[in-house]
């Protein structure tokens, strides 16, 4: 099952290229100009440079210089290097939807399979990839299906052999990232990492996330040693697609959108992108991901994305309705070392260190280690020549962190190395990621870390032991949403619920490139980024059993089976304080890959009503035409308001008394006798819901039916309050999120 479903993963690959001489007056813009409604590349190919000439003041060689990419499968457009004139000149010729920079992306960075749920072989996925790891292999793989439209792109130490029936399509772009970094110099780093023009990873995020979604099975996976034992990807026997546009400084729209008009036109079944803007994100149709995206679905290719880690609230990306947005949770395995303080209390922290200390010493705080000009509250951080080394010699620290980057919190240890130190415990609000440190050490919350401060300051020779890590299952309710993983509302339309769904992210063991550093195999990391490939297997595997389900229908299965509750029975908590978890932070809920199959009734939308969509949030008749290439009309639209759209939750952002909403179901059970489905709802606090009808009666597969929820505000305005609606028939429940927002009547609908 699965082996004819393709994925193209999200492109995630760090690594350096060779310098290209451009227009030091230009910048590099992509010209955005809707659907493809020729199926004739060249005409189009001919057209943009006639676009391009007409700004070039005739020069047929200047525009061909200028010219990046033409994208002529999955829609119109071009990417360019143009003065902000020219540009301006582009973005008011009729044919033109947007021009935007061409702005840089970020990356969003096995046991997780068997915590969700998931056993045996039957399901899937994805980008940069180490073809060689044993989780790509093509053992017993029937060959590449016959529709396959894609190649293999030769490159620096990548080329067609490297593809077989697993790895079945591999494309690198970078025209983009050379046009925005011209000084770069393509060089081995000596240091630690080798980069490679070509598909080839250099980073580890594209095979490590490739791995997790669509890895074969591996019998002796393992990190040094920790959390040894058999692992597979979600979708084991499904293809990998690789399209490689991520390089050392990010990954841009121009090569971004290359890459998706090629995988539409390869024939790929899912697209999966561990990567985003930052936050807040713009309008859907000045954005790569969003644009390629939504021609993407309206194709029938389901797109899965993460969410991003900026972990704040309102610091969602990734944010349009036909994209699968992806949150990150703990699973039950965590990665501690123990430590022990001289006065026999022992305690423990997160960290991927196996090493460990012979024998205690003593332990300072890293504040009285002041060198040079640094004062002790800036050395208790731990910054770069920071620390006087006779007085760090030998004994363990104790540093403070500020800062989410877990590259930070390694740099910290190799800091406290060189001034001699041969231990740190790291206080840090943000302890659930677990790091690599280059010394024994542990991360611990600032509670832990205050108690050691105490025992530091009323003990006249205070000493430590660190042990190194081991990985221990159950320890903690899981999951718990991670700290870092990007939380709604949504910034740019709050009647849109994002995240959508969560799935294991934190401290995931997935495949490796071992171009990097120690030559790993298995790596360790954590990130919406692991999240993302998480969902990607449950779609393909979807996908695989309902192969007519279109993307939205599969998105609903994904959410409406999600739960909201913990491995006990409990609400899901957030990290680090531990608060009880809301839509805002996952979604519908976490994950449940054993009922996606059988949701019962979806909540299905059309390429219509995406358009609809379009025309709630203000597009006119021209931009909607230019972006569809149709003859659609917002005259001819069935809803007014974004929270209209058939989505698997329900947002109102701005009640000020009453308000309705419908929503249609189609009925995907298993059974062509008459059904019976009764609504319960839980209201959002302050909050009356009725629901009408109260109870839907189908007789039989794809028939679809009508119910119209209202809201009335009951209460005094409390933000944004949570609850839920569920369809149930039998031990079926199809849940969908009610997020609702009261507002005082003298406010307008924009406040």
């Amino acid at each position: 099952m699965g082996s004819s479903i393709n994925i193209f993963l999200g492109l995630l690959i760090y690594v350096s290229v060779a310098h290209t001489t451009i227009f030091t007056s230009a910048k590099v813009y992509v010209v955005y100009m809707g659907g493809n409604d020729s199926d004739d590349p060249d005409e189009i190919l001919t057209k943009n440079h006639q676009m391009l000439v007409s700004v070039h003041s005739g020069s047929v060689e200047e525009a061909h210089a200028s010219h990046l990419y033409s994208y002529k499968h999955g829609f119109r457009g071009f990417a360019a290097k143009l003065t902000e004139d020219q540009a301006l000149q582009i973005a008011k010729m009729p044919e033109v939807v947007s021009v935007f920079e061409n702005k840089r992306r970020s990356l969003h960075t096995t046991h997780s399979w068997d915590f969700i749920g998931l056993v045996g072989e039957e399901t899937m996925e994805i980008p940069g990839i180490w073809p060689e790891s044993e989780s790509f292999s093509d053992a017993d793989m029937p060959p590449v299906p016959a529709g396959w439209k894609g190649k293999c792109q030769s490159g620096e130490e990548f080329n067609i052999t490297h593809c077989n029936r697993k790895l079945i399509g591999a494309r690198y772009y970078l025209s983009g990232y050379e046009a925005e970094n011209q000084n770069s110099q393509y060089d081995d780093d000596p240091k630690n990492k080798k980069s490679f023009r070509s598909p080839r990873d250099s980073n580890g995020h594209g095979t490590h996330t490739a791995s997790t979604a669509a890895g074969r099975y591996v019998t002796d996976m393992n990190y040094k040693g920790l959390a040894r034992g058999g692992a597979r990807g979600g979708a084991p026997m499904a293809r990998v697609a690789v399209y490689k546009t991520c390089w050392d400084s990010g990954c841009y729209d121009a090569d971004l959108l290359a890459a998706f008009d090629d995988a539409v036109r390869d024939g790929v079944h899912i697209v999966s992108l561990s990567l985003g803007p930052d936050a807040p994100q713009g309008d859907y149709f000045s954005d790569a991901i969003s644009i390629g995206s939504f021609h993407a679905v309206s194709r029938g290719i389901s797109v899965v994305s993460s969410v991003g880690n900026e972990g704040g609230k309102g610091s969602a990306t990734n944010l349009a309705p036909w994209i699968i947005t992806v949150a990150a949770t703990s699973i039950d395995r965590e990665f501690t070392a123990n430590f022990e303080m001289g006065n026999g209390v022992k305690l423990k922290g997160e960290s991927l260190s196996v090493l460990q200390m012979e024998a205690p010493a003593r332990i300072i705080s890293a504040s009285i280690a002041n060198a040079g000009y640094f004062t002790p509250y800036q050395s208790s951080y731990c910054l770069e020549s920071s620390l006087n080394y006779t007085k760090t010699r030998g004994k363990v620290l104790l540093c403070r962190h500020a800062e989410r980057s877990s590259e930070s919190k390694v740099r910290k240890s190799e800091i406290v190395k060189a001034a001699g130190g041969i231990g740190m415990i790291l206080v840090d609000e943000n302890v659930d990621v677990a790091i690599p440190f280059v010394i024994p050490a542990a991360i611990v919350g600032k509670k832990v870390g205050n108690r050691i401060l105490s025992y530091i300051n009323k003990t006249r020779k205070p000493s430590s032991r660190i042990y190194s890590s081991e990985a221990v299952l159950g320890s903690q309710a899981a999951p718990r949403v991670a700290s870092f993983s990007s939380k709604g509302p949504n910034g740019l339309t709050p009647e849109i619920l994002k995240p959508d769904v969560a799935a294991p992210g934190l401290n995931i063991l997935a495949a490796w490139s071992p171009a990097i550093g120690q030559k790993l195999k298995y790596n360790i990391l954590s990130g919406t980024s692991m999240a993302c490939p998480h969902v990607t297997g449950i779609v393909a595997l979807i996908k695989a059993v309902h192969p007519t389900w279109s993307p939205s229908a599969i998105k609903s299965a994904i959410m409406t089976t999600a739960s909201i509750f913990d491995k006990t029975g409990k609400p899901m908590r957030v990290d680090p304080e531990g608060r009880k978890a809301n839509p805002f932070d996952y979604g519908s809920g976490f994950i449940n890959p054993t009922t996606v199959l059988n949701p019962g009734l979806v909540y299905d939308s059309t390429s219509m009503d995406h358009k609809a969509f379009l025309c709630s949030i203000g597009y006119d008749q021209k931009s909607l035409r230019l972006i569809t290439r149709d003859n659609t009309t917002c005259e001819d639209q069935p809803f007014s308001t974004p929270s209209n759209l058939n989505y698997p939750s329900i947002v109102i952002p701005y009640l000020k008394s009453n308000f309705s909403v419908t929503r249609t179901l189609t009925y995907v059970g298993n059974s062509d006798k008459k059904t019976v489905w009764t609504s319960v709802v839980a209201p959002p606090r302050g909050v009356e819901v009725d629901i009408v009808p109260r109870r839907l009666v189908f007789s039989g597969y794809g028939q679809k039916m009508n119910f119209t929820a209202t809201f009335r505000f009951s209460g005094e305005p409390r933000g944004y309050v949570f609850g839920w609606l569920q369809w149930r028939n039998g031990k079926v429940r199809v849940s969908a999120p009610l997020v609702v927002r009261a507002v005082p009547f003298d406010l307008g609908s924009g406040v």
